[in-house]
């Protein structure tokens, strides 16, 4: 492996062990298209995991700005793409968000940036929900906010059942969403 110096201890580590798992499944990781194989999926591991350096405190950066709207705001199909933790498969759909501001609102990219943070760690689906919903509950301090997520779960279309067309739906209501059937019945129409 070449130009190695310049990489990180964590991707030079995890490096290694590509190198170590490749040549358990019996590959030749001299041969030419495996030679930079160890530390190109090294590299891509620590892209895909980045939500574990972020911090939500300096994602959101004061961008909470008084409002007297208190009309629902929704923000709908914000791509995600995360790994599965029990396989560290791909996961990958969209988020649709939804709430309801109590004086404040939150600037409209901060929220798919809370959206990414999450998704860029290790998961399962539900508790992404529940992380993204209770993260704009607390930073808003809205009425109410609504998270649902439609995936498809390599873990599960790859391997095991093998079932090509399965998609995932979560959701987290918070507030006003969870407690007035009119308001999330509103939010569920408006995503659809």
């Amino acid at each position: 492996m070449k130009s190695q110096k310049t990489h990180s201890e964590a991707v030079l580590k995890l490096s290694q062990y590509y190198q170590n798992i490749l040549q358990a499944i019996g590959e030749n990781t001299q041969r030419d298209g495996l030679i930079e194989t160890p530390l190109r999926a090294a590299k891509a591991m620590e892209y895909l995991t980045q939500g574990y350096k972020y911090d939500i405190d300096e994602i959101v950066n004061n961008a909470i700005f008084a409002s007297d709207s208190d009309e629902m705001i929704i923000i709908k199909d914000i791509e995600l793409y995360s790994l599965c933790e029990h396989h560290l498969l791909p996961f990958f759909g969209k988020c649709h968000v939804g709430y309801l501001p109590n004086g404040k609102i939150i600037g409209l990219s901060k929220v798919a940036r809370i959206v990414d943070v999450f998704s860029r760690r290790l998961q399962v689906q539900e508790n992404l929900t529940k992380q993204i919903a209770e993260t704009l509950m607390k930073y808003t301090g809205g009425v109410g906010v609504a998270v649902v997520i439609e995936a498809q779960h390599l873990c599960m279309m790859m391997r095991g059942v093998e079932k090509q067309n399965s998609l995932m739906k979560t959701s987290c209501m918070l507030g006003a969403f969870r407690k007035e059937v009119s308001t999330r019945a509103e939010f569920l129409s408006l995503i659809q």
